[in-house]
């Protein structure tokens, strides 16, 4: 007797812990599903079935903590509802068909640490809320259709790691509160319409691996604070309106490995720079659109 008894005692406590995802965060993955076209997905959703049972979602101690529908051909908007999905800690809608925005509700997600819904349909502008997700680590909208300006609210994601908003319609001057971003290893922003000039607040970024900003709309020289960026190992400018001398401590950027500045309107010689970078793997310097303009190590004014 007792032995049924803790039997059912255990299912009972089983069938409790297993399927008490609130109602609210149910609601809301329904709304993604109805929104997004969820019947049409490669793998859809049997909504009869326990929430833990969906695919791409990832339940712990009944909350949902993550999405992961990349490739399932999403198409349509991302809801407001995501944003009473107030445990996830990570989105991955990679290669699919959403359109519309990233919707202000995302502010949210405090714990939010991933948010990835690169190569989609993506056109609105990005919310100033986005701000507000303190935890968020990596940052990835590549290959949409982004249009508007950075938000300078996105110095406040002091967590970020990785930024990546290449190739997609982005305007504007890229904000001076970039420098914030104090733990940034990799901002990738090429293929956009960003003008301006490069903030001289990015050498606070100190970790900063990868600087990648070619082919876009800025202008002026170099900020001679460029070469505090002793861990940068990518420096990608090329096909942009980029003048005058090159930082005269650009040598101590020793751990170098890509340098690409061609395309741009920079002045002198800079042979002997690749002598002075022995890490160097890729290297190029010139104007291949008006044969040829090589660079040099001169002061600059900033």
């Amino acid at each position: 007797m007792k032995t049924v008894k803790f039997t059912l005692l255990f299912f009972l406590v089983t069938l409790l812990s297993f399927g008490n995802v609130s109602t609210k965060e149910k609601e809301a993955l329904k709304a993604i599903y109805n929104s997004t076209h969820g019947a049409l997905w490669r793998t859809t959703w049997d909504l009869n079935k326990p929430v833990q049972e969906w695919y791409g979602v990832i339940v712990k101690g009944d909350k949902v903590i993550g999405i992961n529908l990349e490739f399932n051909n999403l198409r349509g908007v991302i809801p407001q509802e995501i944003g009473d999905l107030v445990h996830l800690r990570h989105i991955n809608l990679f290669r699919n068909k959403i359109s519309g925005g990233i919707p202000s509700s995302i502010k949210n997600l405090k714990s939010l640490v991933t948010l990835n819904v690169s190569f989609n349909m993506l056109t609105h502008p990005l919310p100033e809320e986005i701000g507000e997700l303190k935890s968020l680590k990596n940052l990835k909208l590549f290959m949409n259709m982004i249009k508007g300006e950075i938000p300078a609210t996105i110095g406040q994601l002091s967590n970020l790691n990785t930024l990546e908003l290449y190739n997609n319609q982005l305007t504007g001057e890229l904000p001076m509160t970039i420098g914030k971003l104090t733990k940034l290893k990799e901002l990738l922003l090429s293929s956009n319409q960003i003008s301006g000039k490069l903030p001289a607040t990015i050498s606070k970024a100190k970790d900063l691996k990868i600087l990648s900003i070619f082919e876009n709309n800025f202008f002026g020289t170099l900020p001679n604070s460029i070469c505090s960026l002793i861990n940068l190992e990518e420096l990608v400018i090329s096909n942009n309106a980029f003048y005058g001398k090159l930082p005269n401590q650009m040598a101590s950027l020793k751990s170098l490995k890509v340098l690409l500045i061609g395309n741009n309107d920079f002045k002198g010689e800079l042979a002997q720079l690749k002598t002075q970078l022995p890490n160097l793997k890729q290297f190029d310097y010139v104007d291949v659109v008006n044969q040829g303009t090589i660079v040099t190590l001169d002061i600059d004014d900033d």
